[in-house]
């Protein structure tokens, strides 16, 4: 039997603690369907017995207190609403609870920001992590310790798990189901839930936000510049001239304020300007290609590909509702 200790943190998303227990409770039903006992012992974990999530108005009552609940197998921190800094301090009475949890060979899971929660317990520093890629830039301001991967659904590491933004829980409760239980009944779940097994991405709904707030005039100069101008050919050099600035200091300024190289940064502007282009679904790939300057499609399709996990076809497919 796996203890699964669900927190009900506060600004949380009630719907990642209720999809949680209807998962497993699922899995416990289909366990017994073809013979085999029960494995999941679920319990809504929370520093009181009554706790407002989300809204004034809906509360959950808590299985156990941090105190009653001793042990558990595996811990789940929900998604939050709302600032994510002030609802991460807001749960800060989790943090010793969970650090304690985790020294005692209890595993962590977290969905979306509520990676934010984890990570102020300093229990991800050094490793991988996942969130909403909405919040990728907070993230890494306040954590620079932590290796945000936020193209990712889903990270493992050392008894850690993480997920991306939005429904990607599901991606990441069907891959700690299959651990616990077999493929089978994953894919039950999957059938019952009508869940989408192979998604392992959050690049194709992923808006690139050119990083601002980082206070630097210049670098901020230089972003609106390839912004406004990301049709035209043009390099490095070409920036680092109409600057007035030495190419190898321009990068390294760009890259600290940015995390992007000047590169990286007008490949994803360009981008981005496909992928609206793409929505909205009057002109041609080649088209499009051409007006974001580029002139060679392997180019264009490679790059594209890479940053959102689609070609621009599919792409189009996905997300223009006239599209064929």
């Amino acid at each position: 039997m796996k203890t699964i200790a669900i927190v009900i943190a506060e600004n949380a998303v009630a719907s990642s603690i209720t999809d949680t227990l209807r998962l497993f409770d699922k899995a416990n039903e289909l366990l017994l369907a073809s013979g085999r006992k029960k494995m999941f012992d679920l319990s809504l974990v929370a520093f009181t017995k009554e706790i407002f999530v989300g809204s004034k108005n809906l509360f959950f009552k808590a299985d156990k207190t941090l105190d009653e609940m001793v042990h558990a197998d595996l811990i789940i921190i929900p998604a939050l609403l709302g600032d994510v800094i002030k609802s991460t301090q807001q749960n800060r009475h989790y943090f010793p609870w969970l650090i304690k949890q985790y020294k005692q060979g209890t595993e962590i899971a977290s969905y979306c920001v509520g990676a934010f929660i984890l990570a102020a317990t300093g229990l991800l520093k050094g490793k991988k992590c996942a969130t909403h890629w909405m919040y990728s830039n907070e993230f890494t301001f306040y954590y620079p310790d932590v290796t945000l991967v936020d193209d990712k659904i889903i990270t493992e590491q050392n008894g850690i798990y993480t997920s991306g933004g939005g429904t990607s829980y599901w991606n990441l409760l069907l891959f700690l189901l299959e651990k616990y239980t077999d493929r089978e009944i994953v894919i039950a779940i999957t059938k019952f839930f009508l869940l989408d097994i192979q998604r392992t991405s959050q690049a194709s709904f992923m808006m690139f936000r050119g990083q601002k707030g980082h206070g630097d005039k210049l670098i901020e100069a230089v972003q609106e510049y390839i912004e406004n101008n990301f049709q035209e050919k043009f390099n490095v050099t070409d920036i680092a001239s109409k600057f007035s600035i030495v190419r190898r200091t321009l990068e390294r300024r760009f890259k600290n304020a940015t995390k992007n190289s000047i590169v990286e940064y007008i490949q994803r502007i360009k981008v981005e300007a496909a992928k609206k282009e793409l929505e909205l679904g009057r002109k041609t790939v080649n088209e499009i290609m051409w007006e974001i300057g580029y002139s060679d499609m392997k180019t264009f399709r490679d790059l594209f590909l890479k940053t959102t996990a689609l070609t621009p076809v599919e792409y189009r497919n996905r997300y223009n509702k006239n599209a064929s």
